[in-house]
């Protein structure tokens, strides 16, 4: 009997080339996906091909990485693949729940929405008072940005919007002519203790897409753009006003909802 396993995936995407497996890459190069494939791999046996909700870009983290798999080993309960993957898995990803899902669930089309956040560490001085462990995982900026201005810019991308200006060039979606609209349910800046969170959630998500917007709202409001003029530049949809992309390394994949 096939069962279909359901995992919940957090990582440190600092060494890792992103989620998905590269055939064309060199086999030094990590990906999420391989390592947990390999993991399948010794347990099975065999080649067990694991799909995820999403593709996170290289440096990308998550806490909330839903993925699935089909098995037809019937010695482990489902819930036994949490302890049994991990017992292979490096420090830098770990599953941290597996359980059993219908047969026609799919971690990524069965998606309704993904939330993405961006972290950000903030001071006015010259330079980062963070702790050397929160740079890795944080972008620091030498300011304290204006919320109520980063605010009304995320308000202006709920509901369904051409995310066109977001768009990365690369994005192979686009190429293949696919619309650039997603529904946006929200994305808001607010403040956790001395940390500035950007979050946004949609039903998916433009290539590079929220690093794009979070750059994008904080140069505009370090030059006291109104919100007017910021819906112009959205509705324009030209990536040449977008502003700059963010690193990867303060992003984290946070939660799917099914």
């Amino acid at each position: 009997m096939t069962r279909n396993i359901k995992l919940t995936v957090a990582y440190d995407g600092t060494d890792f080339n992103g989620w998905q497996r590269q055939e064309h890459k060199k086999k030094t190069e990590r990906t999420v996906q391989g390592d947990i494939e390999n993991a399948l791999k010794k347990i099975h046996g065999k080649q067990v091909n694991l799909t995820g909700s999403g593709r996170t870009d290289s440096g990308v983290h998550a806490v909330g990485q839903i993925a699935n798999f089909y098995t037809d080993m019937e010695n482990i309960p489902a819930e036994r693949f949490t302890q049994a993957l991990n017992s292979y898995l490096t420090h830098d990803v770990r599953i941290l729940n597996s359980c059993l899902a219908d047969n026609n669930f799919h971690s990524r089309f069965s998606a309704k929405s993904r939330l993405y956040r961006y972290q950000f560490t903030c001071s006015s001085s010259g330079y980062s008072s963070a702790l050397p462990h929160e740079n890795r995982y944080n972008l620091h900026l030498y300011r304290t940005p204006r919320l109520d201005l980063l605010n009304a810019y995320g308000r202006l991308l709920l509901g369904e919007t051409d995310c066109a200006l977001f768009a990365c060039a690369k994005d192979s979606s686009l190429l293949n002519g696919r619309s650039s609209n997603r529904y946006i349910y929200r994305a808001y800046f607010y403040f956790e203790k001395d940390k500035l969170i950007f979050e946004i959630c949609a039903n998916s998500f433009l290539r590079n897409m929220v690093r794009s917007v979070a750059g994008t709202f904080l140069h505009y409001e370090e030059i006291e753009t109104p919100p007017q003029k910021m819906r112009e530049i959205i509705a324009s949809g030209k990536r040449s006003l977008a502003g700059t992309t963010l690193p990867a390394h303060g992003l984290f994949l946070w939660h799917v909802e099914y």
